[in-house]
């Protein structure tokens, strides 16, 4: 019988899986844009760590491995940034992005957020399909190198209660237990 994947709370415990999930997933990104200079790669053990005591970050686990983790931090007037939102390639394209992004929204919501925005670059279609899926709108973008525009999307929930993706509130509510 297989194992299913849970969503929780990162710990400092998760910290080094967290780094190396993160280093790994984000090798594509850099290929895209011909830069390994980017920040998910050259952060430190420590930044990271600072980050899980600042904000909410969340862990999707396969038994004792790491598999998905995403960031979010409420802001004011009722913004919440989300970023850092990562899978393990093969753990892709089965809905654990999207069960992440509720997670963090519920998560984020509860802190009292009423619009979510996150940043991705422009040439990565994968994340740009997911979070159109998950109600993501563009709002801005702007070119940081000749290479590289990041692209800025936010959601406000239909209905404060509930996220507007089908089946994020099961979601969400799983990712809370």
């Amino acid at each position: 019988m297989g194992m299913s994947v849970t969503i929780s709370a990162a710990t400092d415990l998760d910290a080094e899986q967290i780094l190396k999930l993160q280093y790994l997933c984000y090798q594509g990104e850099a290929e895209l844009y011909g830069d390994y200079s980017i920040a998910p790669l050259t952060q430190t053990l420590a930044e990271l760590r600072a980050e899980l005591g600042a904000g909410c970050v969340l862990v999707a686990r396969l038994g004792d491995e790491v598999v998905g983790s995403v960031r979010g931090t409420a802001g004011p007037g009722g913004t919440a940034v989300i970023s850092g939102m990562i899978v393990h390639p093969r753990m892709q394209r089965h809905g654990l992005g999207g069960r992440l992004l509720a997670a963090v929204e519920a998560r984020l919501a509860a802190e009292g957020a009423t619009r979510y925005r996150l940043a991705t670059g422009h040439r990565n279609e994968g994340n740009l399909r997911l979070y159109r899926k998950w109600g993501y709108v563009q709002v801005a973008s702007e070119q940081v190198t000749r290479k590289l525009t990041l692209v800025t999307m936010e959601k406000e929930p239909r209905d404060r209660g509930a996220e507007s993706a089908p089946g994020a509130a099961g979601a969400a509510l799983a990712a809370s237990r």
